[in-house]
């Protein structure tokens, strides 16, 4: 099975103009998508591999390419001057296309000397209209069990896919968290990661969590923080305008390998999260348009709607998650309207279609994702 990812024309028009970085996930397809810009293997320089390590730090490169792969190049100290002096010198009869599997946004924060030279770009999992034109309840039943991670979803088998998490996530864990901090008691991490898998699609509580691992909350926040540089999770914040009574600090938690999470609610909400914090990404990288991903939660009635998603600051359209698909969300109707959000839809993964955007629309989430042509 052989797919065509969704930032390969992107990735092609940016190569024109300059450098890419692409970032992601371990094992979300990095490698394999860059593969597929190159017609020779040795366009391909991984920093792991010893012998193109000192070809890079020689400066043995063949100029006569066009494109080279630098493959988790970033683990280098001196990465940032290394490809900058190699890009002055080469570009455009040679360009690059870097790429890592720790955020590469991390170490570009502060001091930026690329800054100018690169276009950069996140992939995500896999995603419905990814791996079908007209995707199927199959479909989206396979992604829910097998995640959206290529190598588990194209195998669909559950030995290999159970072996597959405990595998990625030690990976995860022990190589990706080695290159970017020192933590001295990696179990205590590891611990917090397995107690984060339950707490997804809810208020995440620090507190409940200290209770849980007998830490300190600023020790966990930290370690949070780090789960989400190595991709692990991310949070979402809430959204709550001047004059609304809303909750404005506490977050709400999703993992990047859905497939972890053992409820089937939770795991439903967090495959959604998952595929519009896609699109907020994909806006922002390809078209340089501010998108953000919020949930909203009134104060006084603790209703909420699972998720906004905000262009430019303003609320673009709502998302509720329901397993149902009988009735529209009371919640999403009249604070959706309180919020003056243009477009309310409430997805499931049923068969039902009514109502409309502007009052309240219920739809199947497959329709949903193809309606609104997401990534």
């Amino acid at each position: 099975m052989r797919l065509k990812r969704y930032l390969f024309d992107q990735i092609h028009n940016d190569l024109a103009e300059k450098m890419v970085f692409l970032g992601g996930p371990r094992q979300v397809g990095k490698t394999y998508l860059a593969k597929s810009f190159i017609q020779k293997e040795e366009q391909y320089l991984s920093w792991d591999r010893l012998s193109d390590k000192k070809m890079i730090l020689n400066d043995q490169i063949d100029s006569k390419l066009k494109l080279i792969i630098l493959d988790e190049i970033h683990k280098f100290k001196n990465w940032r001057s290394l490809v900058k002096g190699y890009y002055d010198k080469f570009f455009p009869k040679l360009n690059f296309l870097v790429t890592g599997s720790a955020r590469l946004d991390y170490f570009r924060k502060g001091g930026d000397s690329l800054v100018g030279r690169y276009h950069y770009l996140r992939l995500h999992p896999l995603s419905l209209n990814e791996i079908a034109k007209n995707p199927s309840q199959r479909d989206l039943l396979d992604l829910l069990e097998f995640s959206g991670f290529p190598e588990p979803f194209i195998k669909k088998n559950k030995i290999h896919h159970q072996r597959w998490v405990l595998e990625r996530v030690s990976r995860v864990i022990q190589q990706d968290l080695r290159d970017l901090e020192t933590v001295k008691d990696i179990s205590q991490l590891e611990i917090l990661a397995q107690c984060l898998q339950s707490k997804v699609a809810s208020t995440l509580s620090i507190n409940s969590l200290q209770e849980d691992i007998s830490v300190s909350p600023t020790t966990i926040e930290r370690w949070i923080q780090i789960l989400e540089l190595i991709y692990y999770c991310y949070r979402i914040s809430p959204y709550g305008p001047p004059k609304i009574k809303a909750v404005k600090k506490a977050q709400k938690l999703y993992l990047w390998d859905w497939s972890e999470v053992e409820n089937s609610g939770a795991r439903f909400e967090n495959l959604v999260a998952s595929q519009l914090l896609k699109f907020c990404h994909f806006e922002e990288d390809t078209k340089g348009l501010k998108t953000e991903l919020r949930y909203f939660k009134d104060i006084v009635t603790e209703k909420e709607i699972d998720f906004i998603v905000l262009q430019k600051g303003k609320p673009l359209f709502a998302v509720e998650c329901k397993t149902g698909e009988n009735s529209i969300s009371n919640s999403l109707i009249k604070n959706g309207h309180r919020l003056k959000i243009p477009k309310l839809y409430q997805v499931h993964m049923g068969k039902k279609d009514f109502g409309s955007e502007e009052i309240g629309r219920v739809l199947p989430f497959i329709t949903f994702c193809q309606e609104l042509n997401l990534p």
